[in-house]
C-alpha cells in the first residue's frame, strides 16, 4: 500500500505514523526525543526513526514511503526545508529536509511548524473538516494558532502567521517571553494558568487542571483565576474574528481538556464582545497530540501531488 512517514518532533517526545494518502493511519509509533543527551543525539534519534518507519513500512506493505513530512517546533524555513531555531531543542540553522532526504535515500521531504501542521490536520480531517475559513489555537505551554483558508494554512510573508499568542491583550501587562508585555499567552496559556493558581492557592505545585477541577467544585478563587484566563482569551479571538473573519474557531491543547469548564464561558465571553462581527462557532479540537504528526504526514501527500502536477 503506498504510504507516506508522518514525524512530529517535539521537545520531549516523538509522534510518528505512516499515513495512507486519505489521511488513514496505518502504523503508530512513539519515542523520546533525547534533548538531554544534546543537539546531535537529538538529530541522531529523528533521522533514526525515520529509518526505523521507513523499513517498517517495506515490511508490512513491501514497498518503501513515497515521502516523509515532518514537524518541528521553533523558527522554520518551510521553503528551504531549514529548522532555523529551536530553544528546546537547542538547534540553528538545521538542514533538516536535506538529513532526512539522505537518510531516507533520497526519499521527498516537508517540513512544517508543528503547530501549523496541527492545524492543518484539524482542518482537513479534524473539527475543521469540510470549513473554508478557520482559526486554530494551540493552548500549551504557550499559546500558538494557525490560519486556515480553504484546506490549507496560511503561514505569511515571513513564517509567523497566526502567532495569537504574541497579540497583545492587556497592554502593559505580564511580560511575555517575547520582550513584549501583556501577550495573551502570559494569561491563557495552561502555564500561565498554573502560575496564577499556585499564587492563589498557595500549592507552588498546583498546575491549570487543579484550577480547572477547583472550577467545577466551585472554588471561587479559582473562578476568579479562570475567568482572568477567558476573558483574555475571549478578547485574543475578538480581535482575530475582527481581521480574519473565520467561520470556527478550534481550540486544542492541554488547557481544551478542561471541555465545558473552558468552552462554555469562552463562548459566552466571545458573544458578549462582539458587535458588527459574525459569531465564529468556538469548537475543541478533536486530533489531540496526533494533531502534528498527521498534518506532517498530509504535508508529505501535498508534496507529491505538487511533483505530479509540475
Amino acid at each position: 500500500m503506498k504510504h507516506v512517514i508522518a514525524l512530529d518532533v517535539g521537545g520531549t517526545g516523538m509522534k510518528a505514523a505512516l499515513l495512507a494518502q486519505d489521511g488513514s493511519v496505518l502504523f503508530e509509533a512513539r519515542r523520546p526525543t533525547g534533548r538531554e543527551h544534546g543537539t546531535d543525539a537529538v538529530v541522531a534519534t529523528i533521522l533514526d526513526f525515520a529509518a526505523d518507519l521507513a523499513e517498517e513500512g517495506r515490511s508490512r506493505f513491501g514497498q518503501g514511503p513515497a515521502a516523509a513530512g515532518v514537524a518541528v517546533p521553533g523558527t522554520i524555513d518551510e521553503k528551504n526545508g531549514i529548522a532555523v531555531f529551536s530553544a528546546n531543542l537547542g538547534w540553528r540553522d538545521l538542514p533538516m529536509r536535506k538529513l532526512l532526504g539522505e537518510r531516507l535515500g533520497g526519499l521527498p521531504v516537508a517540513l512544517g511548524h508543528d503547530v501549523r501542521t496541527g492545524g492543518l490536520a484539524e482542518g482537513r480531517i479534524g473539527a475543521g473538516r469540510g470549513v473554508g475559513r478557520f482559526l486554530f489555537i494551540a493552548l500549551g505551554t504557550g499559546i500558538a494558532g494557525a490560519i486556515g483558508i480553504e484546506g490549507r494554512i496560511e503561514a505569511g510573508a515571513h513564517g509567523y502567521g497566526g502567532e495569537i499568542g504574541h497579540v497583545v491583550v492587556r497592554p502593559g501587562g505580564p511580560q511575555c517571553g517575547c520582550g513584549a508585555k501583556g501577550c495573551l499567552e502570559t494569561l491563557a496559556s495552561a502555564s500561565a494558568v498554573s502560575r496564577a493558581w499556585a499564587a492563589a492557592s498557595g500549592d507552588p505545585a498546583a498546575d491549570a487542571a487543579a484550577c480547572a477541577a477547583a472550577v467545577q467544585a466551585g472554588d471561587p478563587a479559582a473562578l476568579a483565576v479562570w475567568h482572568q484566563a477567558v476573558d483574555a482569551l475571549a478578547d485574543g479571538i475578538v480581535l482575530a474574528q475582527s481581521l480574519l473573519d473565520p467561520s470556527t474557531v478550534i481550540v486544542g491543547g492541554g488547557l481544551a481538556e478542561a471541555g465545558d469548564t473552558l468552552f462554555t464561558p469562552l463562548r459566552a465571553a466571545v458573544a458578549e464582545r462582539l458587535t458588527f462581527q459574525m459569531p465564529p462557532k468556538v469548537v475543541p479540537a478533536m486530533l489531540k497530540d496526533t494533531a502534528a504528526s498527521l498534518g506532517a504526514g498530509l504535508l508529505a501527500w501535498d508534496l507529491l501531488s505538487m511533483e505530479v502536477t509540475a
